[in-house]
């Protein structure tokens, strides 16, 4: 029996530690725990509601439009508060190009080189490794050119000594087994996606003014004047260049990104029966396309048990299944006191105690819906919305489920999804699907303008007395919810109830584990010392720490050391 601790896990943001017993070649028990403290809602109280937002998306560096949207969307709710329909489109459009950024550095840059293995690439024949790309799709950087360019650059990489960003990985790993044409063709497309995830943020930048944190939000719509006769505003010339850019990614994402993750996913077939944990899903329905937010373009919902059929649909931030079955449980989390609270009554009040098993253990709360755990995430987005028939959803994961079933050599179905490896696959799904409804909401965007309508912001009014909203956005890290309490006009209350606390939770006042600890249960563990599989999980998630805590503790004492890339 040993006892893994990797601190800090990297690629991905924020400070998380995993600890893990392995006993007979398999993970007995772990423990996830974010090792730093933000406050922000803190600061927040006694703050106009209307510059919240400003705060929220400094929760994050990676995740900052969505803490963004959740604020004002929380406001608007207290007011009750509508939104002209050309701040949604706007809105809606920031996050499906965020979204899609988001997704495709997961996939290529957090994830993939735990997958595909940097130095076997001089091994491998070019002219193999496209005839390979080819096979998938007719991307015009599948060229034998291309995979010999990059192949002469990994080689000048590894004769240096110097790998660079690829030093300290877990080369030669028994789990990593892709041939040396594979992790070629997958390190071409990781060097093409940096070019493609930039174009998907240059959409963000545009139309809120800057990136990574906008500045065209306000409570009521947004800031975007919209005068198609000034070179000045948001004009034809400006829309146009957003078609521009969407017209390079979304090829990207449907010919790069959707099969590679479909191929992947095909040469582990084995990934799809480890890593299931939690199988309760939570997601929110998001893309609004009329002014009071009940009309979406991606549903939301519940399932649980791991059962399709049990799937509830939740209507939108009005919707009392949402707003009542919401609690933070602080049992183990490094806050004074113990149980649960709804967010509207939630305290952020930090009581830091060494890290203890049995004990408080991390800064992440623990959510719980209706007294359960909830995984959130692509997967719940994609599990919630093919089992209440989104047409969509249902196109990108059959297509999915079937290429990845010819390059498994057996068929993979939904259910399947329900693992690691089906979370890897979900999040390529969804991007899919993003990709698509981008260009529609570029198109109600222009139709709407050409119509006449330059209408983005409806002025806020705070009554006296205390009244509560919730704004909620289905992030790429999946239900993203923030819960204000306002009176007299200032903010009385503010609690962030995030995707990665959903996922990192620790164990609530049952002893019930997260989603991360839960999935990793049973997990393989070839070598204690290099714990790739555990990255794995993990990695399937796309921890994203400094949105989920609520300091860094500088004392702690090392219990091992294990090299992560």
């Amino acid at each position: 029996m040993a006892r893994i601790t990797i601190d800090p896990i990297t690629r991905i943001e924020g400070h998380l530690r995993i600890d893990a017993v392995v006993d007979g070649g398999q993970v007995q028990k772990a423990w996830a725990s974010g090792t730093m403290w933000r406050g922000i809602e803190t600061i927040l109280r006694g703050r106009d509601p209307r510059e919240a937002w400003l705060f929220t998306q400094r929760f994050c560096g990676v995740c900052t439009t969505v803490h963004a949207l959740a604020s004002v969307r929380a406001v608007e709710d207290a007011l009750g508060l509508e939104v002209p329909l050309n701040a949604q489109y706007i809105r809606n459009l920031i996050m499906l190009a965020h979204g899609l950024h988001d997704h495709i550095v997961h996939f290529y840059h957090l994830s993939a080189l735990d997958w595909v293995d940097v130095t076997t690439i001089p091994k491998a024949d070019p002219a193999k490794a496209a005839t390979t790309a080819q096979s998938l799709s007719d991307w015009p950087g599948n060229s034998r050119q291309e995979m010999a360019r990059v192949q002469k650059k990994v080689v000048g990489l590894v004769e240096s000594g110097q790998l660079g960003i690829f030093a300290n990985g877990y080369w030669g790993h028994p789990a990593m087994k892709l041939a040396p044409e594979v992790n070629l063709l997958a390190l071409a497309h990781y060097l093409q996606a940096l070019e493609f995830q930039r174009k998907a943020n240059q959409v963000v930048g545009i139309l809120g003014g800057k990136t990574p944190h906008i500045q065209n939000l306000a409570v009521g719509g947004v800031m975007n004047a919209i005068n198609l006769d000034s070179l000045a505003t948001l004009n034809m010339d400006r829309l146009y260049m957003l078609k521009d850019l969407l017209d390079e990614v979304v090829p990207f994402v449907q010919q790069v990104y959707f099969p590679d993750a479909c191929a992947i996913a095909g040469f582990y077939p084995e990934w799809f029966d480890i890593g299931a944990g939690v199988k309760n899903y939570l997601a929110v329905p998001d893309l609004p396309t009329d002014t009071r937010s009940t009309i979406f373009d991606i549903p939301g919902g519940t399932i649980f048990d791991g059962n399709l059929g049990s799937v509830k649909s939740i209507s939108g931030a009005r919707d009392a299944y949402f707003r009542q079955s919401v609690v933070e449980d602080h049992t183990h989390a490094w806050y004074k006191g113990s149980g649960a609270l709804h967010p509207w009554k939630g305290e952020t009040n930090p009581d830091y105690t060494d890290f203890k098993d049995d004990g408080k253990y991390t800064w992440v709360k623990a959510p719980r819906f209706e007294g359960k755990p909830m995984q959130v995430g692509p997967l719940s987005n994609v599990l919630v919305a093919y089992a209440q028939q989104h047409e969509l959803t249902r196109k990108w994961t059959d297509l999915a489920l079937e290429r990845v079933s010819a390059v498994a050599g057996h068929r993979i179905t939904v259910d399947k999804l329900q693992s690691t490896m089906g979370r890897y696959l979900a999040r390529a799904i969804r991007a899919a699907v993003l990709s698509d409804l981008a260009v529609r909401h570029w198109q109600l965007l222009v139709k709407n303008v050409t119509s006449g309508d330059a209408h983005t912001f409806n002025p806020p009014s705070f009554p006296k007395d205390a009244v509560e909203g919730v704004g909620f956005h289905e992030a790429p890290r999946g239900a993203l919810s923030h819960w204000v309490v306002v009176k007299d006009g200032i903010l009385s209350n503010y609690q962030a109830v995030v995707p990665t606390t959903w996922n990192a939770s620790p164990r609530d006042e049952r002893d019930v584990p997260g989603p991360y600890e839960a999935a990793l249960l049973k997990n393989p563990v070839a070598n204690p010392d290099k714990p790739l599989e555990l990255l794995r999980t993990v990695h399937s998630f796309d921890p994203c720490m400094a949105c989920a805590i609520h300091t860094l503790d500088m004392e702690g004492r090392t219990t091992a050391t294990v090299k992560v890339l």
